[in-house]
C-alpha cells in the first residue's frame, strides 16, 4: 500500500492534470463556437472599430519602447563576439535575426498580454459577475459575436501590426546602438542585415504573431466568460489569463520555431 504522501501527491498531479485538460477543452469550444460565427460573418463593426483603437493604437507607446530596448540589448549582447572577433560586418545579422525571428515577437506578445489580454479579462470577468453577458443574451444580443469574436479579431489583428512596427524600432535601436556603444557604421548594420536575413525569417516572425495573438485572445476571453466566485474570482481570473496566455505563448514558439524553420 503506498504511503500517504503519495498519494496525495498522486492526487495532486492527477487533479492538475484534469484541470489543465479542462481550460483547455474551454478553449477549444470557445474558438468553435467563434468560427461558427465566421461563416457567415457576425462581427460587430463598430465594436470592433473600438477595440481595435484600443487595443493597438493604445499600445503603441509601451510596444515602441520595448522594441527599443530589446534591439538595443541584442547589441549588447552581441558586441562580446563583435570585438573579440572583430566581426563588425556581422552584428547587423546578429542583432537582427534573433530579434525579428525570435526575441521581439515574443516580448512584444508577452508585453501585450500584460496590458491588452489582461485588462480584456478582467472587463469580461466584472461583466460576468454583475450578469452584464446574461442581459444581453436577454435582450437578444449574441454575446460571442458582439463581445468576444471582435475582441479576438482586435487582437490577432493588432498584435501583428504592432510586431511590424515593433520589428522596425528594435532595428533601429540596434543600428544607433551598435554605433555608440561599438562604434560600428549605421550603414554597416544594415548592409550585414540585408545580407544575411532573408523574408522567410521576417515572415517566422510575423507568423507566430498572429499565433501569438490568437493564443492571448482566446485564453483571456475564456477566463473572463468562465469567472466564478464574485470579485475575489476576477483577480483570480485576471491571473490565470496571464499565466495561461505566457504559457501558451512559449509552447507555442516551440513548436511554431521546429515547423517554421
Amino acid at each position: 500500500m503506498s504511503p500517504p504522501d503519495e498519494e496525495t501527491l498522486s492526487a495532486r498531479v492527477g487533479a492538475s492534470a484534469f484541470a489543465v485538460a479542462a481550460e483547455v477543452g474551454g478553449v477549444a469550444i470557445l474558438s468553435a463556437r467563434l468560427v461558427r460565427r465566421l461563416f457567415p460573418p457576425r462581427v460587430d463593426g463598430p465594436e470592433l472599430l473600438r477595440n481595435l483603437y484600443k487595443m493597438g493604437v493604445r499600445s503603441l507607446p509601451i510596444v515602441g519602447v520595448t522594441a527599443l530596448f530589446v534591439g538595443a540589448i541584442m547589441v549588447v549582447q552581441a558586441g562580446v563576439l563583435i570585438r573579440r572577433f572583430g566581426a563588425e560586418g556581422l552584428l547587423g545579422w546578429g542583432a537582427g535575426f534573433a530579434t525579428v525571428r525570435e526575441v521581439g515577437p515574443i516580448l512584444i506578445a508577452l508585453m501585450f498580454s500584460g496590458r491588452v489580454g489582461a485588462n480584456n479579462t478582467a472587463e469580461l470577468a466584472t461583466m460576468t459577475v454583475t450578469e452584464q453577458i446574461d442581459a444581453l443574451s436577454t435582450l437578444a444580443i449574441d454575446p460571442l459575436s458582439y463581445l468576444i469574436l471582435p475582441r479576438v479579431i482586435s487582437m490577432v489583428v493588432m498584435l501583428f501590426i504592432l510586431t511590424i512596427f515593433g520589428d522596425v524600432l528594435a532595428l533601429l535601436g540596434a543600428a544607433y546602438t551598435g554605433q555608440g556603444l561599438l562604434g560600428v557604421h549605421v550603414a554597416t548594420f544594415w548592409n550585414g542585415l540585408l545580407e544575411a536575413i532573408r523574408v522567410w525569417d521576417v515572415a517566422t516572425g510575423l507568423i507566430k504573431s498572429a499565433i501569438f495573438g490568437l493564443i492571448i485572445a482566446l485564453s483571456s476571453s475564456h477566463y473572463g466568460l468562465t469567472v466564478t466566485g464574485g470579485a475575489p474570482g476576477v483577480g483570480r481570473a485576471v491571473n490565470a489569463s496571464v499565466v495561461a496566455s505566457a504559457t501558451g505563448v512559449f509552447i507555442a514558439d516551440y513548436f511554431s520555431t521546429y515547423v517554421l524553420q
